[in-house]
This record gives C-alpha cells, sequence and structure tokens, in this order.
C-alpha cells in the first residue's frame, strides 16, 4: 500500500527527507563524470526546447533537486534525474548534487519509473517497455504491478498490448501522430494489415477516437452480415435443398431450427401429390 502512496508525493517519495536536502544539507556533490547513466531508465525521449529551457535555468541556479544514484564498483549509477544530468552536463557543470540510495537493478528500475510517471515524462512505449522489463525482472503479476503503482490492471493490460502494435504505429504514438486513445482501438483490431489501414485513415482524415470506433464498428456488422448471407451452413442447406429437388422433381424447402428444423415440399396439384406420396412410400 505504502508503493501507492509513493506517486503522489513526487520527490520525497523517491528520496527520504528530499525537502530538508533541497534547503542545504544531506546531500553530495558529486563529479558528472563519475555518474553513469541508469541501464533501467525507462525514458528514452526528451524534448528538445524542454531541455534547452532546463540547461538555461541551470546555467543560472543550478541543480536545484538532486540526482538519485546508487554506489558501483567505478562510482556511481544513476537511479533518478537523467534529464538534470544530461542539461548539468550540456550546461558545463562538473559536479552536481546527488543523494546515495543502495538499491537492486529492479528496485531502481522501480524508483526511475515512478518518478517519470509522476513527472508525466514517458510516452506511452516508453510506459509499456517500461512495465514490459519490470514483470519479465520481478517475476509479479500485472495486478501486483498495478498495486504496486496504484494503478487499474486494465490500465497496465492496455499499455502493454501497444507493444503487439506495428513498429509503425508505435512511432506515431511516441511522435504524437496518434494519441493513446487511438492506439488502444487499433489495438483491439488483430489484422495488421487492417491496423495500418486504421491508423493511415486517422492520420489523413484527422479522426477523432469516436469516429475510429464507429469506423470499426461499422465494418463488423458489415462483416457479420456477409457472414449470415454466405455461411458453410447455408450453402450446405442450400446443396441439400437442390438434391430433393432434384430428386423428387418438386420444390422443396429446408427451414433449420434451434434443435431441429422442417422440410417442406411443395405440390401443385391433386395428381402431383398422389406422386409424391407414392415416391415417398
Amino acid at each position: 500500500m505504502a508503493k501507492r502512496k509513493a506517486l503522489g508525493k513526487g520527490l520525497s517519495a523517491l528520496i527520504p527527507d528530499a525537502e530538508s536536502i533541497q534547503t542545504g544539507g544531506g546531500f553530495l556533490e558529486c563529479p558528472v563524470e563519475d555518474i553513469k547513466p541508469n541501464p533501467y531508465q525507462p525514458r528514452r525521449q526528451f524534448d528538445d526546447n524542454e531541455m534547452k529551457e532546463l540547461i538555461s535555468s541551470i546555467k543560472e541556479k543550478g541543480v536545484l533537486t538532486p540526482l538519485l544514484v546508487s554506489r558501483t564498483t567505478h562510482g556511481y549509477m544513476l537511479i533518478a534525474g537523467e534529464r538534470r544530468l544530461r542539461a548539468a552536463k550540456q550546461a558545463g557543470l562538473k559536479k552536481v548534487p546527488v543523494v546515495i540510495r543502495e538499491s537492486t537493478p529492479l528496485e531502481s528500475l522501480e524508483l526511475a519509473l515512478i518518478e517519470n510517471i509522476h513527472r508525466k515524462d514517458l510516452n506511452p512505449i516508453e510506459e509499456a517497455l517500461a512495465y514490459k522489463r519490470w514483470l519479465e525482472d520481478s517475476g509479479t503479476t500485472q495486478d501486483q504491478l498495478a498495486r504496486k503503482l496504484g494503478k487499474d490492471r486494465s490500465t497496465i493490460a492496455n499499455m502493454l498490448r501497444l507493444l503487439n502494435l506495428p513498429m509503425i504505429i508505435q512511432q506515431d504514438l511516441i511522435d504524437g501522430r496518434l494519441n493513446m486513445g487511438h492506439a488502444r482501438v487499433i489495438a483491439g483490431v488483430k489484422d495488421e494489415t487492417t491496423q495500418r489501414r486504421l491508423r493511415n485513415l486517422v492520420i489523413k482524415k484527422g479522426l477523432s477516437v469516436r469516429q475510429l470506433e464507429e469506423i470499426i464498428k461499422d465494418k463488423i456488422r458489415q462483416k457479420k452480415r456477409k457472414s449470415k448471407k454466405s455461411s458453410p451452413i447455408d450453402h450446405y442447406i442450400k446443396s441439400l435443398e437442390d438434391d430433393l429437388k432434384r430428386a423428387l422433381g418438386t420444390k422443396v424447402e429446408l427451414k433449420k431450427g434451434k434443435k431441429g428444423g422442417k422440410i417442406i415440399i411443395h405440390y401443385f396439384s391433386d395428381d402431383e401429390l398422389d406422386r409424391l406420396l407414392e415416391l415417398l412410400r
């Protein structure tokens, strides 16, 4: 339950006594060259404009929030604060404030993911990949991960489904050409060719999520109608009707019900009725 609360507390949930650290003490000044990137960092995309603003701010005021790191045999590994570290390097800083926290690789992934989710820094694909790696490395279930992050299990499941989409659609999500609503709807379609066609339609016509849903519903209705008209059962019944018609020399209808059915033999005169009765005897 403690992890559910963590998302609402921001940095203080990740770094003990974060407020006192930011106001003046309790952290170390660490050379930037001694800090290695976090291989478990879920974030891969960094907005150029946001980075420029952060670099400008760091040049003027320095790094106000300490980075979270763990000790390694050759220095430190970054746990949280990838953007700040990159900006500090580009701003020309030689040292940055850090808080040291011992953690396992899985804890490093967990802390980095929680920080990025709290700051809304991850695009949907980065978030989905982080969930996938967490599940694989920890052996936990989607339910357990959802409880840890304070999310619904369906949210985790929907994010993971994005990784089954064609790469072109995943890139659309990263670049913002499609939003999560579009992606969830397209992910519900099994055929990749249809997924790509729907993707092209959304981008070309600027369809809303609701419009896309209506198009898919309409295609499903058309498919059902077509299937109903030309199902294998219908073809079989029609074949039997033709066989009986040839055998009896008159119009025959087969009416299939839920558990049985009817055979309707038409006759058009008393003489024809007598002939049919004789055949049936």
